[in-house]
This record gives C-alpha cells, sequence and structure tokens, in this order.
C-alpha cells in the first residue's frame, strides 16, 4: 500500500534546512553485554521538528531511540559507544547526570502508563519532585492544555487518571512529560495501543507540540510517520542482527525518491 499520498505540506526543504540540530549521534554504538544491538548511528534531530524511525522490528528503533536520553543506562549490561550530542555537549561524558539528561528529554511510551494517582497529581509529580517553586495550579493547567485534555478534565482533576480512556491515559502522560519543561519529547510507538480516532488526536497533538518541542517518534506505521514528520530515518537489521540506519531525509523526498533500494523495498511492502 503506497503512503505517499497521506504526505503533508508541512514537509518543507526550505525549513528543514534553516532548522537548528538540537541532537546527533556520531559514530554511535549500543551494546547489551557482548550483543552489537545497534551499528555506528549517524544521524541529526533537528529543533523544533518531528523526526520519524521506521523500520521492521528488530532493528533497533526503541533501543536507539532510549540512548537519547540515557534510558539503557537502567539495563545492566547495556553500554554505548560514540557520542550523542545535545546542543553540542556529549550525553555520555562522565559527569552527567542521567536523570538531568531525562529530565531535558523526556518520554512518552508505547502504553499509556499513569500513575495510580488523581490525574492532578500526575501532572504535579514531576514538577514537585524536581523542585518546581511557581504555582503548580497554573503548571497543571497549562500542561494539560498542551496535552489538549483540559476541557475533557477540569472538572475531575482528583480523579484517578485510571480512570480515563486509553487515548485520553496517553494524553495524560503527554502532559505529565511536558509539566518538567523538556526541550525534546521521544515518544516509543505511542499510538499502537490506541484506536484510529485516539491516533489522529495524539498526531494532531504532535504537530502543535511541535511548535514549542522537539520531537523524535519510533512507529511501525508508515502511514503515520508520513503524515506528522519532517524528518523520516530508516533503518534494519544488518549483518549480527544489529540494527542500522539505511537512510534518513525529508520525509516527502524519503517517501516519494528514496535512495537506497533497501528503502524502497520497505516503503513499497516488498520486504517487511
Amino acid at each position: 500500500m503506497s503512503v505517499v499520498p497521506q504526505l503533508t505540506s508541512h514537509n518543507l526543504d526550505a525549513d528543514l534546512a534553516s532548522a537548528n540540530t538540537i541532537i546527533e549521534a556520531a559514530g554511535v554504538n549500543i551494546y547489551y553485554g557482548d550483543f552489537l544491538a545497534f551499528r555506528d548511528a549517524n544521524l541529526r534531530v533537528p529543533e523544533h521538528k518531528i523526526t520519524s524511525l521506521i523500520g521492521p522490528s528488530g532493528s533497533g528503533k526503541s533501543t536507539l531511540l532510549r540512548a537519547f536520553n540515557r534510558m539503557n543506562d537502567l539495563v545492566p549490561s547495556a553500554r554505548v559507544e560514540g557520542k550523542i550530542l545535545f546542543h553540542g555537549e556529549n550525553l555520555y561524558d562522565q559527569g552527567i547526570d542521567p536523570v538531568a539528561v531525562r529530565r531535558l528529554i523526556g518520554m512518552v511510551f508505547q502504553k499509556p502508563n499513569p500513575f495510580p494517582k488523581t490525574i492532578y497529581d500526575n501532572v504535579a509529580w514531576g514538577a514537585k519532585i524536581n523542585g518546581y517553586k511557581g504555582n503548580m495550579d497554573e503548571l497543571v493547567e497549562r500542561s494539560l492544555r498542551s496535552a489538549a485534555l483540559w476541557d475533557e478534565v477540569k472538572d475531575k482533576l482528583k480523579s484517578s487518571g485510571l480512570s480515563l480512556s486509553g487515548g485520553q491515559q496517553q494524553r495524560l502522560c503527554i502532559a505529565r512529560c511536558i509539566a518538567v519543561q523538556p526541550e525534546v519529547i521521544l515518544m516509543d510507538e505511542p499510538c499502537s495501543a490506541l484506536d484510529p480516532i485516539a491516533t489522529l488526536r495524539i498526531e494532531d497533538l504532535m504537530r502543535e507540540l511541535s511548535e514549542n518541542y522537539t520531537i523524535l517518534i519510533v512507529t511501525h506505521n508508515m502511514q503515520q510517520a508520513a503524515r506528522v514528520s519532517d524528518m523520516t530515518a530508516f533503518m534494519t537489521m544488518g549483518e549480527g542482527r544489529a540494527g542500522e540506519m539505511v537512510e534518513i531525509g525529508p520525509t516527502r523526498e524519503l517517501f516519494t525518491s528514496p535512495k537506497n533500494p533497501r528503502t524502497e523495498d520497505y516503503i513499497t511492502g516488498r520486504v517487511g
């Protein structure tokens, strides 16, 4: 099935050319013990744009995504070689606090995971533990508005976050993420557990959020990548089952005139 007709007009090459690079992976190898999970990742992520990572299962998309905010540090056997630069500073240098990294580079997971707390406390929790001294009520409202959820929950802020629908829970998790004021939001298949209507709400939200945040999303859904992203990176499983980057470029260009035959085979469905 072709995804080209669903490309949108916001993918403008000139606009991308003028965007600053906020994150850059340079020669990144990611290991779990002796197993090389991703080989030689080189990627520039433009600021205030949406970059999609696509590719078949096992190609290392989530592994690479989690390297950008040091989530792989939570796996004892994981290690990263090479550099991941954030505003030009290597996130893996000695002395870099991974907790501080995760505040600046937040994450939304595949399955909505609200805390067993009230809607209000779900949003306020991260700000509280980070020592936020401002008006918490204003922060909660602003975050919920930014996540396009305020109008739906403003009269039940003391209700459990678990009482919301799946799509609302995912938007609550996005509100929780942006309440700590990150610069980058990583999204690991954020719509895979949602129905089509909730998926479109999240996609619309991503476009709105990209005005103020940089978004890097892993998705198996090529139509979704075509609809929402400015840049797309295709990766696949290479030698020794290690993930590897095949091609990256403006979304419109990658889907309509890919430079690598492996990219074309994947997006046209000849291989999956």
